[in-house]
Protein backbone atom coordinates (compact mmCIF):
# COMPACT_ATOMS: atom_id res chain seq x y z
CA UNK A 1 0.00 0.00 0.00
CA UNK A 2 2.68 2.43 1.09
CA UNK A 3 4.73 1.84 -2.14
CA UNK A 4 1.17 2.40 -3.92
CA UNK A 5 0.93 5.63 -2.27
CA UNK A 6 4.49 6.56 -2.78
CA UNK A 7 4.15 5.50 -6.62
CA UNK A 8 1.01 7.92 -7.11
CA UNK A 9 2.97 10.38 -5.11
CA UNK A 10 5.61 10.54 -7.40
CA UNK A 11 3.53 10.59 -10.41
CA UNK A 12 1.65 14.08 -9.73
CA UNK A 13 3.44 17.39 -10.89
CA UNK A 14 3.98 18.85 -7.10
CA UNK A 15 6.55 15.77 -6.79
CA UNK A 16 8.18 16.51 -9.94
CA UNK A 17 8.26 20.38 -10.29
CA UNK A 18 11.81 22.27 -10.26
CA UNK A 19 12.09 25.85 -9.47
CA UNK A 20 13.52 26.32 -13.46
CA UNK A 21 9.70 25.27 -14.19
CA UNK A 22 8.02 27.25 -11.82
CA UNK A 23 9.97 29.88 -13.19
CA UNK A 24 9.25 29.85 -16.43
CA UNK A 25 5.97 29.06 -15.88
CA UNK A 26 6.16 32.54 -14.42
CA UNK A 27 7.10 34.17 -17.27
CA UNK A 28 4.87 32.53 -19.39
CA UNK A 29 1.66 33.72 -17.42
CA UNK A 30 3.49 37.26 -17.80
CA UNK A 31 3.55 36.42 -21.45
CA UNK A 32 -0.30 36.08 -20.78
CA UNK A 33 -0.78 39.50 -18.65
CA UNK A 34 0.85 41.24 -20.79
CA UNK A 35 -1.28 39.78 -23.88
CA UNK A 36 -4.59 39.88 -22.31
CA UNK A 37 -4.12 42.70 -19.90
CA UNK A 38 -2.15 44.93 -21.59
CA UNK A 39 -3.06 44.31 -25.23
CA UNK A 40 0.56 43.49 -26.30
CA UNK A 41 0.35 41.95 -29.52
CA UNK A 42 -2.17 39.08 -28.25
CA UNK A 43 -1.98 36.93 -31.30
CA UNK A 44 0.93 36.52 -30.86
CA UNK A 45 1.83 36.47 -26.85
CA UNK A 46 -1.23 34.03 -26.29
CA UNK A 47 -0.28 30.87 -27.56
CA UNK A 48 3.33 31.76 -26.79
CA UNK A 49 2.67 31.95 -23.20
CA UNK A 50 0.52 28.78 -23.01
CA UNK A 51 2.88 27.27 -25.03
CA UNK A 52 5.67 28.17 -22.17
CA UNK A 53 3.10 26.87 -19.78
CA UNK A 54 2.27 23.89 -21.09
CA UNK A 55 6.53 22.80 -22.07
CA UNK A 56 7.12 23.34 -17.99
CA UNK A 57 4.85 20.86 -16.55
CA UNK A 58 6.60 17.99 -15.31
CA UNK A 59 5.74 14.61 -16.60
CA UNK A 60 3.12 15.68 -19.28
CA UNK A 61 5.39 15.83 -21.85
CA UNK A 62 3.40 17.77 -24.41
CA UNK A 63 6.59 19.43 -25.76
CA UNK A 64 8.55 16.29 -26.02
CA UNK A 65 9.25 14.10 -28.90
CA UNK A 66 6.54 12.38 -28.64
CA UNK A 67 3.87 15.32 -27.66
CA UNK A 68 1.57 17.32 -30.04
CA UNK A 69 3.83 20.43 -29.88
CA UNK A 70 6.51 18.23 -30.37
CA UNK A 71 5.63 17.08 -33.20
CA UNK A 72 4.64 20.61 -34.39
CA UNK A 73 7.23 21.98 -33.87
CA UNK A 74 9.37 19.51 -35.40
CA UNK A 75 7.49 19.94 -39.05
CA UNK A 76 6.43 23.28 -38.80
CA UNK A 77 9.56 25.20 -37.18
CA UNK A 78 12.44 22.50 -37.63
CA UNK A 79 11.65 22.07 -41.44
CA UNK A 80 11.02 26.15 -41.55
CA UNK A 81 7.45 25.45 -43.24
CA UNK A 82 6.01 28.01 -40.67
CA UNK A 83 7.79 30.90 -41.50
CA UNK A 84 7.45 30.39 -45.38
CA UNK A 85 3.21 29.67 -44.83
CA UNK A 86 3.19 33.19 -42.60
CA UNK A 87 4.82 35.12 -45.15
CA UNK A 88 2.14 34.02 -47.94
CA UNK A 89 -0.28 35.01 -45.35
CA UNK A 90 1.89 38.64 -44.98
CA UNK A 91 1.80 39.09 -48.66
CA UNK A 92 -1.96 38.27 -48.82
CA UNK A 93 -2.79 41.10 -46.33
CA UNK A 94 -0.28 44.05 -46.74
CA UNK A 95 -1.00 46.50 -49.33
CA UNK A 96 2.55 47.61 -51.17
CA UNK A 97 0.40 50.30 -52.55
CA UNK A 98 2.89 52.94 -50.17
CA UNK A 99 5.74 51.91 -51.22
CA UNK A 100 5.21 51.49 -54.77
CA UNK A 101 3.78 55.20 -54.42
CA UNK A 102 6.98 56.14 -52.76
CA UNK A 103 9.87 54.00 -53.88
CA UNK A 104 12.56 56.32 -51.73
CA UNK A 105 10.84 54.51 -48.72
CA UNK A 106 13.07 51.81 -49.50
CA UNK A 107 15.91 53.22 -47.80
CA UNK A 108 14.57 53.26 -44.61
CA UNK A 109 13.63 50.13 -44.78
CA UNK A 110 17.62 49.22 -46.01
CA UNK A 111 18.74 51.15 -43.10
CA UNK A 112 16.62 49.84 -40.43
CA UNK A 113 18.48 46.59 -41.39
CA UNK A 114 21.84 47.89 -39.85
CA UNK A 115 20.99 46.10 -36.65
CA UNK A 116 21.24 43.11 -38.13
CA UNK A 117 25.10 43.32 -39.17
CA UNK A 118 26.05 45.21 -35.85
CA UNK A 119 24.99 42.61 -33.68
CA UNK A 120 26.92 40.06 -35.79
CA UNK A 121 29.92 41.46 -34.81
CA UNK A 122 28.50 42.43 -30.91
CA UNK A 123 27.97 38.77 -30.81
CA UNK A 124 31.53 37.47 -31.82
CA UNK A 125 32.94 39.84 -29.44
CA UNK A 126 30.62 38.69 -26.61
CA UNK A 127 33.21 35.46 -26.98
CA UNK A 128 35.56 37.46 -24.70
CA UNK A 129 33.03 36.50 -22.07
CA UNK A 130 33.28 33.39 -20.07
CA UNK A 131 30.41 31.53 -21.01
CA UNK A 132 29.70 32.38 -24.24
CA UNK A 133 30.84 30.19 -27.31
CA UNK A 134 29.22 31.87 -30.68
CA UNK A 135 30.17 30.62 -33.88
CA UNK A 136 29.55 32.80 -37.15
CA UNK A 137 26.70 31.43 -38.00
CA UNK A 138 25.05 31.51 -34.70
CA UNK A 139 26.32 35.63 -34.80
CA UNK A 140 24.42 35.76 -37.82
CA UNK A 141 21.10 34.25 -36.85
CA UNK A 142 21.13 36.05 -33.71
CA UNK A 143 21.58 39.43 -35.29
CA UNK A 144 18.22 39.00 -37.50
CA UNK A 145 16.58 39.69 -34.37
CA UNK A 146 16.93 43.01 -35.09
CA UNK A 147 14.49 42.61 -38.21
CA UNK A 148 12.07 42.56 -35.97
CA UNK A 149 10.37 39.69 -38.19
CA UNK A 150 9.64 36.56 -36.24
CA UNK A 151 9.09 33.90 -39.15
CA UNK A 152 12.57 35.03 -40.86
CA UNK A 153 14.47 34.94 -37.31
CA UNK A 154 12.95 31.15 -37.55
CA UNK A 155 13.89 30.28 -40.95
CA UNK A 156 17.00 32.02 -40.69
CA UNK A 157 18.42 29.91 -37.35
CA UNK A 158 16.80 26.27 -38.38
CA UNK A 159 19.49 26.85 -41.16
CA UNK A 160 22.60 28.57 -39.36
CA UNK A 161 22.20 27.71 -35.57
CA UNK A 162 19.48 24.93 -34.36
CA UNK A 163 20.35 24.77 -31.38
CA UNK A 164 19.88 28.30 -30.58
CA UNK A 165 16.53 28.24 -32.60
CA UNK A 166 14.52 28.75 -29.43
CA UNK A 167 16.10 31.59 -27.79
CA UNK A 168 16.15 33.35 -31.17
CA UNK A 169 12.60 32.58 -31.43
CA UNK A 170 11.24 34.06 -28.39
CA UNK A 171 13.72 37.09 -28.70
CA UNK A 172 12.41 37.92 -32.17
CA UNK A 173 8.61 37.03 -31.16
CA UNK A 174 9.24 39.01 -27.38
CA UNK A 175 11.03 42.64 -29.17
CA UNK A 176 7.94 42.00 -31.62
CA UNK A 177 5.58 42.19 -29.54
CA UNK A 178 7.26 44.96 -27.50
CA UNK A 179 7.36 46.94 -30.56
CA UNK A 180 4.81 50.08 -28.62
CA UNK A 181 7.25 50.11 -25.58
CA UNK A 182 10.93 49.31 -27.24
CA UNK A 183 10.70 52.23 -29.90
CA UNK A 184 9.04 55.06 -29.06
CA UNK A 185 11.72 56.82 -26.21
CA UNK A 186 14.26 56.36 -29.07
CA UNK A 187 11.73 58.27 -31.86
CA UNK A 188 11.41 60.98 -29.27
CA UNK A 189 15.55 60.65 -28.12
CA UNK A 190 16.80 61.36 -31.71
CA UNK A 191 13.85 63.98 -33.18
CA UNK A 192 12.74 67.26 -32.11
CA UNK A 193 8.58 67.90 -31.62
CA UNK A 194 9.10 70.07 -35.10
CA UNK A 195 9.72 67.14 -37.07
CA UNK A 196 7.79 64.92 -35.22
CA UNK A 197 5.06 66.95 -36.43
CA UNK A 198 6.40 67.12 -40.21
CA UNK A 199 2.82 66.86 -42.24
CA UNK A 200 3.46 64.83 -45.59
CA UNK A 201 1.80 65.26 -48.99
CA UNK A 202 -0.59 62.76 -49.85
CA UNK A 203 0.49 60.02 -51.86
CA UNK A 204 -0.88 59.21 -55.48
CA UNK A 205 -3.03 56.63 -56.46
CA UNK A 206 -1.18 53.70 -57.40
CA UNK A 207 -2.75 51.62 -60.31
CA UNK A 208 -3.83 47.89 -60.70
CA UNK A 209 -1.15 47.38 -63.00
CA UNK A 210 1.80 48.33 -61.12
CA UNK A 211 0.02 46.80 -57.73
CA UNK A 212 0.45 42.88 -59.71
CA UNK A 213 3.94 43.99 -61.52
CA UNK A 214 5.16 44.85 -58.25
CA UNK A 215 4.81 41.42 -56.51
CA UNK A 216 6.53 39.58 -59.77
CA UNK A 217 9.10 42.49 -60.22
CA UNK A 218 10.29 41.97 -56.64
CA UNK A 219 10.40 38.55 -57.32
CA UNK A 220 12.08 38.29 -60.75
CA UNK A 221 14.97 40.44 -59.04
CA UNK A 222 15.59 38.80 -56.07
CA UNK A 223 16.02 35.42 -58.17
CA UNK A 224 18.40 37.33 -60.34
CA UNK A 225 20.75 38.75 -58.16
CA UNK A 226 20.03 36.66 -54.44
CA UNK A 227 18.67 32.98 -54.55
CA UNK A 228 19.24 31.82 -51.42
CA UNK A 229 16.07 34.96 -50.27
CA UNK A 230 14.04 33.62 -52.95
CA UNK A 231 11.96 30.85 -49.89
CA UNK A 232 10.76 34.03 -48.20
CA UNK A 233 10.56 36.74 -50.86
CA UNK A 234 8.88 33.86 -52.96
CA UNK A 235 5.99 33.13 -50.48
CA UNK A 236 5.61 36.49 -49.68
CA UNK A 237 5.33 37.91 -53.54
CA UNK A 238 2.67 35.16 -54.03
CA UNK A 239 0.62 35.80 -51.30
CA UNK A 240 0.88 39.64 -52.86
CA UNK A 241 0.13 38.50 -55.78
CA UNK A 242 -3.32 36.48 -54.51
CA UNK A 243 -4.11 39.53 -53.08
CA UNK A 244 -3.64 42.04 -55.81
CA UNK A 245 -4.62 39.90 -59.31
CA UNK A 246 -8.45 39.91 -58.34
CA UNK A 247 -8.71 36.61 -59.65
CA UNK A 248 -8.03 34.50 -56.88
CA UNK A 249 -9.91 35.73 -53.78
CA UNK A 250 -10.68 32.27 -52.06
CA UNK A 251 -7.03 31.82 -52.16
CA UNK A 252 -6.28 34.80 -50.54
CA UNK A 253 -8.68 35.28 -48.16
CA UNK A 254 -7.89 31.77 -47.29
CA UNK A 255 -4.33 33.12 -47.01
CA UNK A 256 -5.38 36.18 -44.81
CA UNK A 257 -7.53 34.22 -42.25
CA UNK A 258 -7.60 30.34 -42.07
CA UNK A 259 -4.18 29.20 -42.96
CA UNK A 260 -1.92 31.79 -41.33
CA UNK A 261 -4.36 31.74 -38.33
CA UNK A 262 -4.11 28.14 -37.80
CA UNK A 263 0.11 28.83 -38.60
CA UNK A 264 0.24 31.24 -36.37
CA UNK A 265 -1.59 29.63 -33.38
CA UNK A 266 0.77 26.43 -33.38
CA UNK A 267 3.71 28.64 -34.40
CA UNK A 268 3.21 30.83 -31.39
CA UNK A 269 2.63 27.12 -29.23
CA UNK A 270 5.81 25.91 -30.90
CA UNK A 271 7.83 29.24 -29.81
CA UNK A 272 6.36 29.15 -26.49
CA UNK A 273 7.58 25.37 -26.28
CA UNK A 274 11.21 26.79 -26.31
CA UNK A 275 10.73 28.35 -23.33
CA UNK A 276 11.46 25.07 -21.10
CA UNK A 277 14.02 25.54 -18.38
CA UNK A 278 16.35 23.43 -19.56
CA UNK A 279 16.71 24.50 -22.91
CA UNK A 280 15.80 28.55 -21.57
CA UNK A 281 18.03 29.03 -17.99
CA UNK A 282 21.17 29.24 -19.34
CA UNK A 283 23.70 32.23 -19.90
CA UNK A 284 24.04 31.88 -23.62
CA UNK A 285 20.06 32.82 -23.82
CA UNK A 286 20.27 35.67 -21.42
CA UNK A 287 23.29 36.98 -23.82
CA UNK A 288 20.72 36.71 -26.56
CA UNK A 289 17.85 38.73 -24.99
CA UNK A 290 19.95 41.17 -24.80
CA UNK A 291 21.78 41.34 -28.11
CA UNK A 292 18.23 40.88 -29.38
CA UNK A 293 17.48 43.82 -27.32
CA UNK A 294 20.60 45.89 -28.63
CA UNK A 295 19.90 44.74 -32.18
CA UNK A 296 16.40 45.92 -32.35
CA UNK A 297 17.45 49.65 -30.70
CA UNK A 298 20.12 50.09 -33.20
CA UNK A 299 17.63 48.92 -36.09
CA UNK A 300 15.27 51.54 -34.86
CA UNK A 301 17.92 54.52 -34.41
CA UNK A 302 19.45 53.67 -37.52
CA UNK A 303 15.78 54.02 -39.60
CA UNK A 304 15.09 57.28 -37.55
CA UNK A 305 18.15 58.60 -38.43
CA UNK A 306 18.02 58.15 -42.15
CA UNK A 307 14.70 59.28 -41.63
CA UNK A 308 16.78 62.40 -40.76
CA UNK A 309 18.45 62.41 -43.51
CA UNK A 310 15.88 62.35 -45.82
CA UNK A 311 13.69 64.76 -44.25
CA UNK A 312 17.17 67.68 -44.48
CA UNK A 313 17.58 66.55 -48.41
CA UNK A 314 13.89 67.06 -48.89
CA UNK A 315 13.57 70.34 -47.54
CA UNK A 316 11.45 68.83 -44.52
CA UNK A 317 9.24 66.98 -46.65
CA UNK A 318 9.43 63.63 -44.60
CA UNK A 319 8.85 63.02 -41.18
CA UNK A 320 11.86 61.63 -39.86
CA UNK A 321 9.63 58.83 -37.51
CA UNK A 322 8.30 56.64 -40.17
CA UNK A 323 12.19 55.40 -40.67
CA UNK A 324 11.51 53.66 -37.51
CA UNK A 325 9.17 51.72 -39.40
CA UNK A 326 11.68 50.12 -41.15
CA UNK A 327 12.56 47.47 -38.98
CA UNK A 328 9.77 45.45 -40.22
CA UNK A 329 7.48 44.10 -37.34
CA UNK A 330 4.20 44.96 -40.23
CA UNK A 331 1.57 46.86 -39.09
CA UNK A 332 2.95 47.46 -35.48
CA UNK A 333 5.87 49.34 -36.27
CA UNK A 334 3.82 51.71 -38.73
CA UNK A 335 0.65 52.22 -35.86
CA UNK A 336 3.64 53.10 -32.96
CA UNK A 337 4.99 55.51 -35.63
CA UNK A 338 1.40 56.77 -36.51
CA UNK A 339 0.48 57.07 -32.49
CA UNK A 340 3.95 59.25 -31.78
CA UNK A 341 3.32 61.62 -34.66
CA UNK A 342 -0.05 62.47 -33.03
CA UNK A 343 1.13 63.01 -29.88
CA UNK A 344 3.28 66.14 -31.83
CA UNK A 345 0.22 67.06 -33.81
CA UNK A 346 -2.83 65.92 -33.13
CA UNK A 347 -4.44 66.23 -36.91
CA UNK A 348 -0.96 64.05 -38.39
CA UNK A 349 -1.89 61.13 -39.73
CA UNK A 350 1.60 58.90 -40.71
CA UNK A 351 0.30 55.33 -40.81
CA UNK A 352 0.03 55.07 -44.64
CA UNK A 353 3.41 56.69 -45.22
CA UNK A 354 5.13 54.79 -42.41
CA UNK A 355 3.59 51.65 -44.21
CA UNK A 356 5.94 51.95 -47.19
CA UNK A 357 9.31 51.44 -44.69
CA UNK A 358 6.92 48.92 -42.93
CA UNK A 359 6.63 46.65 -46.03
CA UNK A 360 10.51 48.06 -47.24
CA UNK A 361 11.52 46.43 -43.82
CA UNK A 362 10.07 43.03 -44.35
CA UNK A 363 11.53 42.64 -47.85
CA UNK A 364 14.70 44.39 -46.50
CA UNK A 365 15.07 41.22 -43.30
CA UNK A 366 14.12 38.44 -46.05
CA UNK A 367 17.54 39.80 -48.14
CA UNK A 368 19.66 40.56 -45.00
CA UNK A 369 18.80 36.73 -44.45
CA UNK A 370 19.56 35.62 -48.07
CA UNK A 371 22.64 37.57 -47.21
CA UNK A 372 23.80 35.97 -44.46
CA UNK A 373 22.53 32.52 -45.97
CA UNK A 374 24.85 33.35 -49.57
CA UNK A 375 28.20 34.40 -47.49
CA UNK A 376 27.50 31.94 -44.20
CA UNK A 377 25.06 29.04 -45.12
CA UNK A 378 26.95 27.72 -47.91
Amino acid sequence: MAESLLALWESTGLANFALGQVSMIGIGGLLLYLAIRRRFEPLLLVPIGFGAILSNIPIAGIAGPEGLIGYVSHIGIDTGVFPLLIFMGVGALTDFGALIANPKTILLGAAAQFGIFVTLIGALLLNSVPGFDFSLADAAAIGIIGGADGPTAIFLATRLAPDLLGAIAVAAYSYMALVPIIQPPIMRLLTTKRERAITMQQLRPVSRLERILFPLTVLLITALCLPTAVPLIGMLTLGNLFRESGVVERLSKAAQNEIINVVTIFLGLAVGAKLSAEEFLNIETLGILALGAFAFAIGTASGVLMGKLMCWTSGGRINPLIGAAGVSAVPMAARVVNRVGLEADHSNHLLMHAMGPNVAGVIGSAVAAGVLLALIGG
